[in-house]
């Protein structure tokens, strides 16, 4: 199950459909065939969430524009393996969408597909993790239809 949650704190029209980050979610799961019954979180919210996360967690003293958080857990109501959860900052997010040309909702389908890929173990610390990564990014976003710049699939 996938959980999304959205900030109430957000503007209209920084709101994405729940089903878009699901679909986004279960597309970057199935790349990696991860168990089908799955959990995680998707949290849409804003740059001084993100930003206090990144300070507390990582020690960044920065917004950024997603945080994933591994848990490698089990879901106590379900059972399921419960993978983690995928902040994401709508702003930040609409700010890139802007300078790289294309809509929100494909940005923010981005970040999601990167932020799940990093629950499921990926990173981008070296090359040639960031080449394996972006390369299952492409992937994704292509099955979902999404089109980005070449030099768009990744932070």
């Amino acid at each position: 199950m996938i959980y999304v949650e959205i900030s109430p704190t957000l503007p209209p029209h920084h709101r994405i459909a729940p089903e878009v980050l699901e679909r986004a979610a279960r597309e970057a799961l199935h790349h990696r065939s991860a168990p089908s019954d799955a959990t995680l979180a998707v949290v849409l919210t804003d740059d001084a969430q993100l930003h206090a996360l990144n300070r507390e967690y990582l020690g960044v003293d920065a917004p950024t524009d997603v945080l994933a958080f591994p848990a490698n857990e089990t879901d106590p109501e379900t059972g399921a393996p419960y993978l983690g959860d995928v902040l994401i900052s709508v702003p930040r997010a609409a700010a890139q969408a802007t300078t790289r040309g294309h809509p929100l909702v494909a940005e923010v389908q981005l970040l999601v597909v990167h932020g799940v890929l990093h629950l499921l173990g990926y990173d981008h610390a070296s090359a040639e993790e960031k080449a394996r990564m972006w390369a299952a990014q492409a992937e994704v976003l292509e099955r979902l239809g999404v089109v980005l710049g070449e030099d768009d699939v990744g932070e």
